[in-house]
């Protein structure tokens, strides 16, 4: 199993994200694959794939840093673009964590995956949401630009969960996402 580890918005998130992004995604560009809003979320920590027998380990490992955590609040904020702009192969929202708590979740998160014998993808941690996939490197200033005015509405994320990523099953030959665990943050308020 294809496995990540990830924070999903509420609905009314992505409904206010997908309304701002509607008017880019009607305009067609043969380079850029928009994702679908059902798979909008922030990973945490990127698995690959994972054996059947490791997952019962890996579930116990992300209930006991839920248990530790306290809710977190977020908000989707600005845009950006991986690896840079201008020439990139994604395009995402940001996200603005005021008490700067995500990057810690994270870090607990991997080491809880490394810890129940998983290798965790060792790429540097940047809280996002990605909005769009590119073919090949392309100049994608304008949609940052545009996307960087974007300001969501502040919610309270109050769990992670681990979600199975399935390659070209999902709308428009992406990713289609199954979610095999999910834990509430329980920690001291």
């Amino acid at each position: 199993m294809r496995l990540f580890v990830g924070i999903v918005p509420p609905l009314e998130v992505v409904e206010h994200l997908a309304e701002f992004v509607e008017p880019r995604r009607s305009h067609p560009d043969e380079d850029l694959r928009w994702a679908a809003e059902d798979t909008w979320h922030i990973t945490l920590a990127f698995l690959g794939e994972v054996p059947d027998y490791k997952t019962d380990d890996l579930a116990e490992g992300l209930e006991v840093i839920a248990k530790r955590q306290k809710p977190i609040d977020l908000r989707l904020r600005g845009a950006g673009a991986f690896p840079g702009v201008p020439n990139a192969r994604v395009v995402y929202t940001g996200v603005q964590d005021p008490e700067d708590r995500l990057a810690h979740l994270a870090s607990i998160t991997r080491g809880a995956v490394n810890k129940a014998g998983v290798q965790v993808d060792g790429r540097k941690f940047t809280p996002h949401v990605t909005l769009a996939r590119l073919s090949r490197p392309v100049d994608v200033l304008r949609y940052v630009r545009v996307l960087d005015t974007y300001e969501g509405p502040e919610w309270t994320a109050s769990s992670f969960e681990l979600i199975s990523s399935r390659l070209g099953e999902g709308p428009s030959h992406g990713a289609a996402y199954d979610t095999v665990g999910e834990w509430e943050f329980s920690g001291p308020t």
